[in-house]
């Protein structure tokens, strides 16, 4: 059976490669989405230099999780001229690159409430209106420079959006690793988990092929041998760039796939108990690959390539390796009952995401 594996965005990676950023928006005038502490870590300034007079204005109080209370007048005022810019420039984690594909989708109105109507019905729809995203990553993990999804929140009523269209893929992605360098320790491994979520993910998934299974494989060994050591020396170059290419290759890999039961869970965790993005989808990944190794022959193939050993011990060194990171393995580590827990993973077999997850009767069952 023919299988089929695309990704529309002209990557551009290793360090320095920022310099080619010019080259990439010539002629275009530049609105550059970026989060508060970006200018004061000098990574604005680099963009500054690089644009000069096609910057016409910055966008940079971008936070973790963009929510409808901010992203709603952000959006309002981006629209209002809307010949102010051609092209917009995400620099960040997934937070400001999810928030500036929220920005490049325009609405008939150019009013927020019109694009949340349509995010809330569910069904695909055509923009009136869009920009060019170029995507430039500061973190190794979100992979949202290579894949067309963005994630709103509304933590008021508890609910979360996902936006994904055509033109929601990034033109282009630049992934420099020199712009890692400057990331604490907890944004490391927490966005470096969500990699690792994500690479497996795309393998226990209904939507696996051979080509995102060899992304996905490398992205696992490469981040499990690589992430506890960077965590030791935050301003290796060497790790660094290690990190920044098995991310992308996780991106690459769920972009044809999307993800599955850990990230379904995940929401619930973000939701309801404040969790970080990196830690909520990765803390359970032991639990799912449990279920997950079993239920199909070339499924465990490529767990088993990915880990080169059997389920049990494959289990026991994804635990092993969370704990080395201090991360918790366990739902009572983030004060959820069992109770509550048997009910987020039934209720995450039901979202849209767990549906991808190949280990269904494994995880009803447990429920």
């Amino acid at each position: 059976m023919t299988q089929r594996f695309c990704n529309p965005v002209a990557t551009h990676f290793g360090p320095g490669s920022l310099e080619e950023l010019p080259r990439i928006v010539s002629g275009a005038k530049v609105v550059v989405v970026t989060f508060p502490e970006a200018r004061s870590l000098g990574l604005l300034k680099k963009l500054e230099d690089l644009l000069g007079n096609q910057l016409i204005y910055v966008i940079e109080n971008v936070h973790p999780n963009p929510d409808v209370s901010q992203l709603a007048e952000m959006y309002n005022r981006f629209w209002r001229d809307e010949h102010a810019c051609d092209t917009v420039v995400a620099l960040g984690g997934g937070s400001a690159i999810d928030t500036a594909k929220a920005l490049i989708v325009g609405t008939e109105g150019g009013s927020f409430d019109e694009l949340l109507a349509l995010l809330a019905d569910g069904k695909p729809f055509t923009p009136s209106r869009v920009k060019t995203l170029i995507a430039i990553p500061t973190t190794a993990g979100t992979g949202s420079e290579v894949t067309p999804w963005a994630t709103i929140w509304d933590s008021a009523k508890q609910k979360k959006y996902s936006l994904h269209l055509d033109c929601t893929w990034p033109k282009a992605a630049i992934v420099d690793p020199d712009l890692m360098l400057t990331l604490p320790r907890a944004i490391t491994v927490s966005t470096g988990l969500d990699a690792l979520s994500h690479a497996l993910e795309s393998i226990w998934n209904v939507n696996a092929n051979p080509i995102s299974d060899a992304l996905a494989i490398g992205a696992i060994q490469e981040i499990m041998a690589c992430l506890p050591l960077l965590a030791k020396e935050l301003d290796n170059k060497a790790l660094r760039s290690s990190m920044a290419l098995a991310a992308m290759k996780a991106g690459l890999a769920f972009s044809n796939t999307k993800t599955a039961l850990a990230h379904s869970i995940s929401y619930e965790m973000t939701l309801r108990y404040g969790l970080s993005h990196g830690i909520a989808c990765s803390f359970t990944l032991p639990l799912v690959l449990g279920m997950a190794w079993g239920e199909l022959p070339d499924r465990d193939a490529a767990l088993q390539r990915a880990f080169n050993t059997d389920r049990k011990t494959a289990v026991d060194r994804l635990r092993d390796f969370l704990h080395q990171l201090e991360v918790g393995t366990e739902f009572s580590d983030y004060g959820v009952s069992e109770e509550e827990a048997q009910e987020m993973v039934q209720h995450a077999m039901r979202g849209a995401r767990g549906k991808n997850f190949i280990g269904a009767k494994a995880a009803l069952a447990l429920t």
